[in-house]
């Protein structure tokens, strides 16, 4: 391995691109990228030769999605991808117990590096925040790319509080253990008006809302958005009275955000 300074200058070193994924990763079927995905983004993933990812197979998938649009610079089996290490993927590297500096020795040697995950932004509700703070100690310059974020599409189309919002990860599995997760954020969302919003692994989301519709007060606003930029993405937002009178099943295969507030 070749060693690299500690902190290299700007103009010795490559930067570190955050490129977006689109948000059908283990959908049943692909949107076109061109109707997500702006053209400055697609065009310097095309350019990137070096690469750190969840999975080198689904960052290989997009990235021959990324050529049917716009040629690649190098053939699709020369790439240099790296993939972050299974642990991460389980316990999350946001604590700064994962030190990624390794990951970016092709930035220390003059290479722009992309960071993917496998939807949306990576280092978002994602693994790869070791890497950008790996890149930020190395002196190596951040530069983050516009694409679909499932979070703020959501919570756009929620019609909560989008002055005052927290993201809280997943909810605990046990029943128990969630429905009083559930009660807490309501308590905050109500007391504060503060958005409170979450995601559940896609096979879980029949099981999230019910707990939702079974512990929530009937004056609590729900918004579920599920399938966002596919076309048949939706999203609804009502208290839960409403919920509650027109029960609306749940695609227990398609990703989903939750949000609850005032």
């Amino acid at each position: 391995m070749t060693n690299i300074p500690a902190h290299p200058t700007q103009a010795s070193s490559g930067k570190l691109y955050l490129v977006p994924a689109p948000l059908d990763f283990g959908c049943a079927s692909e949107v076109d990228l061109r109707n997500t995905m702006p053209w400055g983004t697609l065009t310097v993933a095309a350019r990137l030769q070096y690469w750190v990812c969840e999975n080198a197979k689904s960052a290989r998938a997009y990235l021959k999605r990324v050529n049917e649009i716009t040629p690649l610079s190098v053939p699709l089996q020369t790439l240099h991808i790296q993939e972050l290490p299974r642990e991460v993927h389980k316990k999350g590297d946001h604590t700064g117990n994962f030190d990624a500096r390794h990951l970016l020795d092709a930035a220390g040697q003059g290479h722009d590096v992309g960071l993917v995950s496998e939807a949306g932004m990576p280092a978002v509700a994602d693994p790869g925040s070791s890497v950008v703070r790996a890149a930020h100690d190395l002196g190596i310059e951040v530069v983050p790319l516009t694409g679909p974020v499932s979070l703020l599409l959501a919570l756009a189309a929620s019609g909560l509080n989008g002055q005052n919002f927290a993201f809280v990860g997943y909810l605990p599995q046990d029943a128990a253990e969630r429905a009083q997760r559930v009660r807490e954020l309501e308590s905050l969302a109500l007391k504060t008006g503060q958005t409170q919003l979450f995601i559940e692994t896609p096979y879980r989301n029949a099981a999230m809302l019910q707990t939702l519709l079974q512990t929530l007060q009937h004056n609590t606003r729900l918004a579920v958005c599920s399938g966002l930029t596919l076309s048949r993405g939706v999203c609804r937002s009502e208290n839960i009275k409403s919920w509650r009178q027109r029960p609306s099943p749940l695609d227990n295969s398609t990703p989903a955000v939750f949000a609850l507030g005032r």
